[in-house]
């Protein structure tokens, strides 16, 4: 597909591609789960995957790509910025995800189209979004044992989850991208972690995204 460069041609993908979001439950057991990054070095952009086999939590393979930047920093357009990066290095992958996790939004998004739910539609796979901060919405601090959690609601909808993934450590902001429900999402994202507050498979490919860019 031809990436947009400017903001008005942007605003008019995501109204098409928020027509086409499907927030419905996962259908069968994913036994492959990818984690995907970005990181920017000047005008270059890495993408990163790492896929993971489900629920074993056992690393695959990893791929990344990185391109020109093509569109300008704008806050609830990240999508146009890091998404022809990540595609590229999902594209890479031998094996085809069951489902890709997020370090960013799904419907907790200004356009209810975060950068899981953008290219969640784009390929027509399951996607969570987990973000480490939040982005929208409103909530009230969820309790301090893992897997406790407090709705997020914007616009009068909830539209993700504040979940705590390790005892009395900070939050995660968790949001169905598509073709999944919060209930789900929840429940996936609790499966993969493991001594850290950060999904597993996001946690590595946040690793080789930053080993990346320090070797360019």
């Amino acid at each position: 597909m031809k990436w947009p460069e400017d903001i008005t041609e942007s605003r008019k993908i995501q109204e098409i591609l928020k027509k086409k979001v499907k927030i419905i439950p996962f259908k069968g057991h994913p036994f492959f789960i990818a984690g995907v990054d970005a990181a920017f070095s000047g005008r270059k952009v890495i993408g990163v995957t790492s896929l993971y086999k489900y629920p074993e939590l056992i690393p695959i393979e990893d791929a990344y790509a990185i391109m020109e930047v093509s569109f300008p920093y704008i806050p609830g357009f990240l999508s146009f910025r890091e998404g022809p990066a990540i595609l590229k290095a999902l594209n890479k992958l031998k094996i085809k995800p069951d489902l890709i996790l997020f370090d960013g939004q799904g419907i907790a998004h200004p356009g209810g189209i975060g950068i899981a739910t953008h290219i969640g539609v784009l390929l027509d796979i399951p996607t969570i979004g987990c973000a480490k901060s939040k982005l929208v919405g409103e909530y009230k601090e969820p309790g301090i044992k893992k897997g406790e959690w407090s709705p997020l609601k914007y616009k009068d909808k909830t539209v993700g989850v504040v979940l705590r993934t390790r005892e009395k450590i900070r939050p995660v902001f968790v949001s169905p991208g598509h073709r999944i429900d919060l209930k789900e999402s929840i429940e996936i994202i609790l499966g993969c972690i493991t001594r850290y507050r950060i999904p597993e498979p996001l946690r590595r490919a946040d690793i080789i995204s930053k080993k990346v860019k320090k070797e360019l």
